[in-house]
């Protein structure tokens, strides 16, 4: 008996010994992982370090940016990496002290879209296959859409429907194990991502090998030919595996952010009808929507540019929900940032998101109000860099131009050709990584539309309110 109370005594202080040495353990490297980044301060700056805490060892923030905990003054960075969350504002006045932290690329910037107005509008004018009652998810199919957009608009590839559809499941499956462990297993994320991947490279490098002869009698230069006519211009030559890379890339980048802002710009208009029916109003008053037909002879490039009010709401949708919260930066020396010191080599990571929700320009931030970027009010022309849903400087969107005529030409088929309504009881929870999307994708039924459905009668306008309306119908 006595002996095994020894056991229990033993075992208890055993288990006492393992837990102090591993609190010891934790803390003692919690200080070295601290002291590893204060030895990284510019000793010829006399500014403090940044205030902020650097995470537990290795992982960093990892865990208060998958729980979405952000305190108020320093909201956490994103996991394996150190950086310093400032408004876009500060970040962007001293970009000279700046480098982008990404590899760089071949820039494309203003590229000649407009001349592909009318592919895009076959692209986008999607609406009348979708008017039987059923319930769909806009997030899922602005992924279809968006992904169709690229690969034809953007990239200039000619495929058959039958390949379209393979390649955009390949892509779904590579981008669903994009973000997992590099652990090279049998049925492992990693390896059905590097599958998918594979497959993906084989049907572009075919269809790359065939672009020249759908180019012919083109009327427009899309992304691939200005990546090669640049590469050319500059002495240099592209192989194939590059290009497929590059290909990819240009699917990726207008993939999930397209997805993203076309399903808050139809929720948005679920919420609040009000706006929509104003933006009926405009269309008809420029003669695009009569008798509930949409004249689609009426519909060109500058027409659409002209609208303002649907060039507000899709502003005020951007505001609201930027598809990506911010971008990174490389310290290129060490300057003065808020009173403190950057030390040269640090990444600094900047917050679209919360630059928009703190700018003093805009009045009652939380509020939908398109009218806010009305010429009258114009609150986003008060400062710099308050507005910037698709990132400033160099390294801005370079799609941002075809993605607004995009949510354009959508907004204008949803309010001309359809009545939506949302399926569920309740607008459903919205998350914001990797994007902004509504967790169940967003459950809508949509209608056809006929001569009398574009009025919402006077006496139901007065009534509605732009709060969120559950079962919201428009």
């Amino acid at each position: 008996m006595i002996f095994d109370n020894f056991d229990l005594v033993s075992a208890l202080a055993t288990l006492a010994t393992c837990a102090v040495s591993m609190v010891l353990l934790l803390v003692v490297s919690q200080q070295l992982w601290q002291l590893r980044w204060t030895s990284t301060r510019d000793k010829n700056c006399k500014l403090p370090m940044p205030k902020g805490s650097m995470g537990f060892p290795i992982i960093g923030e990892t865990c208060h940016w998958l729980l979405q905990v952000r305190p108020s003054e320093y909201p956490p960075p994103p996991p394996l990496s150190l950086c310093l969350w400032f408004s876009f504002t500060h970040v962007f006045l001293s970009s000279e002290h700046l480098a982008p932290s990404f590899p760089r690329s071949l820039l494309l910037s203003n590229l000649p879209f407009p001349q592909a107005n009318s592919c895009l509008l076959g692209d986008v004018g999607y609406a009348e296959c979708v008017f039987e009652g059923r319930t769909w998810q806009p997030f899922v199919e602005s992924q279809r859409l968006s992904f169709h957009m690229a690969v034809r608009v953007l990239l200039g590839f000619r495929v058959a429907d039958e390949e379209m559809r393979h390649l955009f499941t390949t892509f779904q499956q590579f981008i669903d194990n994009i973000f997992t462990l590099p652990l090279d297993l049998p049925f492992s994320g990693y390896r059905k991502g590097i599958c998918a991947r594979d497959t993906l490279q084989k049907g572009i490098e075919k269809a790359i090998r065939e672009k020249p002869l759908c180019s012919q009698g083109k009327d427009y230069s899309d992304a691939l030919d200005i990546l090669l006519e640049s590469a050319k211009e500059n002495g240099t030559e592209i192989t194939m595996q590059e290009l497929k890379e590059a290909t990819i890339e240009l699917i990726f980048a207008a993939f999930a952010t397209t997805a993203s802002a076309s399903t808050s710009l139809i929720m948005q208009l679920l919420r609040h009808p009000a706006a929509l029916e104003k933006l009926r109003e405009e269309l008809r008053t420029r003669g695009i929507l009569h008798n509930g037909c949409l004249c689609e002879g009426e519909l060109g490039l500058d027409t659409i540019v002209s609208l303002k009010y649907l060039d507000c709401v899709i502003k005020e949708v951007l505001r609201l929900f930027t598809p990506v919260s911010g971008g990174y930066r490389t310290a290129l020396q060490t300057f003065e940032l808020d009173g403190v010191q950057i030390p040269k080599g640090w990444s600094v990571m900047y917050s679209i998101r919360d630059t928009h929700d703190t700018s003093s320009v805009f009045k009652d931030v939380d509020a939908f109000d398109p009218d806010r970027f009305s010429q009258e009010r114009s609150e986003d022309k008060e400062g710099r860099f308050h507005y910037l849903p698709f990132g400033g400087g160099i390294r801005s969107c370079l799609g941002k131009q075809l993605a607004t005529l995009f949510l354009r030409i959508l907004a204008i088929e949803l309010a001309s050709t359809s009545r939506f309504e949302l399926a569920t009881r309740n607008f459903p929870r919205v998350v914001t990584v990797p994007v902004v999307h509504p967790v169940d994708g967003l459950k809508v039924k949509f209608y056809g539309l006929d001569s009398n459905q574009n009025e919402i009668p006077s006496d139901l306008l007065a009534d509605i309110k732009t709060e969120e309306l559950p079962g919201a119908a428009v």
